[in-house]
């Protein structure tokens, strides 16, 4: 049983990444289609009371927000693997302005997540931790160090 947890700032690959690594095996965890923290909660619960795995493919720019998936998967013996993805600001909002309709976001709620956005530590509960990169189309994924 896993609980996996993205990290970075919007337009920085997360759900492409999602698509192509985990669409098959977890289920995706997303405000972007949830639209409300409540019902959000209910599909971790349905997840965590059917020993699913599932992905949390939000931004989760702040220890205070990655904490809350933390303590649910842990309390109940998920494993929780961390993914952060690399948060150029000049390079998300290029990304973004390439997107149309829903998908665009403003740029003013980039920089604001940006702003937010602290590093993951393995000390806040994680079991694995990655650094993701994306360039040419391609994901590259590294063990965490915390010397990034």
């Amino acid at each position: 049983m896993e609980a996996i947890i993205f990290c970075g700032i919007q337009a920085t690959g997360k759900t492409t990444f999602f698509k192509e690594r985990f669409f098959r095996s977890h289920i995706r965890i997303s405000l972007d289609l949830l639209n409300t923290r409540n019902k959000e909660l209910r599909f971790i619960e349905t997840c965590i009371n059917t020993s699913q795995p599932f992905v949390i493919d939000n931004t989760n720019p702040s220890l205070e927000e990655r904490a809350k998936y933390i303590t649910i998967a842990k309390a109940n013996k998920f494993k929780v693997i961390g993914y952060y993805f690399q948060s150029k600001l000049v390079e998300a909002i290029t990304h973004n302005n390439q997107r149309s309709g829903k998908e665009k976001i403003p740029e003013i709620g980039i920089k604001g997540t940006f702003k937010k956005l602290s590093l993951p530590s393995i000390n806040e509960g994680f079991d694995e931790l990655y650094y993701v990169t994306a360039e040419n189309n391609e994901f590259t994924i590294k063990p965490w160090s915390d010397e990034i």
